[in-house]
């Protein structure tokens, strides 16, 4: 449960109610509820940990036998892409065979001291993720390697779900086998874009229709699940093409789909382009929001299965458990350089650049960049972003998690988002509308942000 003394009033001031949060009372509350999409993700507030504590303290976690395990996923980052997309800003190295065969044997030591630790093999894990970057970078051989050491040093429930990210490009039967052999069973592929103008301005690799022919053939095989990832925002992209890109992926039959929406992020390629006149703008909010809409009557009118607010499921051996159980309180064991997590109360992001995460591996300590402690509210704000990520609020859940009663308290927020067309107020729930599901990482963060506020000791003038 939350502390009790971090939410003691009952009552909201008025105050924390801004447009900001509660967004703009708008015939359009899909198009024009915010000027924007703030983030890719909610949060809250944590503090840091002197880097001189870190090595103890995290050492401490991993050593702790929990009493009440919480459910667990193990995320595995390989930071290595042949090309950088435009739109992208986690671009870390560019493949050589010789970088990756020194990280990966890092890696490895890595991954058998951490599975080694208390903490560890104290319960099984649900899901486990290798996400990049490009995973599928790696050697056929190192693919088949990585799942094998992971199904022989953790604790896996039977149904475990381990997945490989990865390009379509270079992604032949052989690495497909060899990563079936190493017992991935969920495969998601970045294809973003299938029409061939978009993705060259986008720097992916390949032209549609080797894409298209590739996802089909995978997805025939019925081997295992095969998802695809699908941007929508992007240089180029019209309405037209983006209805089309919804076409190919219900032609290549894919097991599932995340839709996203391009988020303008500094420091990216497509920003300088832009700037400098290579590339034209992306689409603006109220496109993107209604590019969200047809994806939403698309989805809906071909009868599949909504997992969260931007993915779905064409049949029941997609999941998705990865994606859903990290917007939770679930804890997160990180491995690999980039790679961040959290565990025992300590939120963990490890060193980004190969030369500082092989000399920790090296001298054997945690590769540790930064730490942090989680907030007292921690667990409340995962609630809060998996039930916006799903598309609903319970009264009852959240009655019977914490020591408040977090519905009577925000009901001047619902109220609000309600009369913006964002929320319906339905007894025991709250449920976002279609506008609300676009906004619903921006409804999270505000949800979030209000409750840290109220919680802050009030100052006298």
């Amino acid at each position: 449960m939350i502390e009790e003394q971090a939410l003691q009033s009952a009552v909201l001031a008025p105050e924390l109610l801004t447009e900001a949060v509660v967004g703009k009372h708008t015939p359009d509350p899909l198009r024009f509820a915010f000027a924007n999409k703030r983030s890719a993700h909610a949060g809250g507030m944590s503090a840091m940990i002197a880097a001189e504590d870190q090595q103890a303290l995290a050492l401490k976690a991993l050593s702790t036998v929990p009493e009440s395990p919480n459910s667990r996923c193990l995320y595995i980052h390989i930071p290595f892409c042949r090309v950088r997309c435009t739109y992208c800003n986690f671009f870390q190295y560019a493949s050589s065979q010789s970088l990756i065969d020194d990280y990966f044997e890092a890696l490895m030591v890595e991954l058998k001291a951490k599975a080694a630790m208390p903490w560890t093999q104290a319960t099984s894990f649900r899901a486990v993720y290798v996400g990049g970057g490009t995973p599928t970078d790696l050697t056929a051989e190192q693919v088949t390697r990585l799942g094998k050491m992971v199904r022989a040093h953790f604790p896996l429930t039977t149904d475990c779900e381990i997945t490989l990210e990865g390009r379509i490009n270079r992604f032949d039967d052989r690495m497909f086998e060899g990563a079936l052999e190493g017992g991935f069973n969920r495969f998601s592929f970045g294809v973003q874009s299938f029409d061939t103008t978009v993705r060259r301005k986008a720097k992916r690799l390949d032209d549609r229709e080797p894409v298209m022919e590739r996802i089909q053939s995978l997805s025939a095989t019925n081997e295992a699940p095969i998802v695809i990832d699908l941007l929508f925002g992007l240089p180029y992209q019209t309405m037209d093409v983006w209805q089309q890109d919804l076409a190919d992926f219900l032609g290549s039959g894919a097991h599932g789909v995340d839709l996203y929406q391009l988020i303008e992020m500094g420091g990216t390629p497509m920003k300088g382009m832009i700037e400098k006149g290579r590339l034209p703008e992306p689409a603006d909010t109220p496109t993107k929001a209604s590019m969200f809409e047809y994806g939403v009557n698309f989805m809906a009118e071909h009868h599949l299965r909504r997992l969260s607010g931007n993915h779905w499921a064409r049949d029941n051996r997609e999941r998705s458990i990865y994606n859903s159980l990290a917007k939770t309180s679930a804890e997160v064991l990180p491995l690999g350089a980039g790679a961040g997590g959290n565990v025992g109360g300590y939120g963990f992001m490890q060193h980004r650049t190969l030369e500082a995460y092989i000399e920790a591996i090296k001298a054997e300590q945690l590769p540790l960049a930064m730490m942090t402690k989680s907030s007292p509210q921690a667990a409340l704000h995962a609630e809060i972003k998996a039930s916006f990520d799903r598309g609903f609020l319970s009264a009852r859940d959240f009655q019977q998690k914490f020591s408040q009663d977090i519905f009577a308290l925000c009901k001047p927020l619902f109220e609000a988002w309600q009369k913006n067309g964002l929320v319906r107020l339905e007894g025991q729930y709250l449920s976002l509308t279609l506008a609300g599901t676009f906004w619903s990482v921006t409804l999270a963060q505000s949800m979030i942000q209000v409750l840290q506020q109220h919680a802050m000791p009030k100052v006298a003038a």
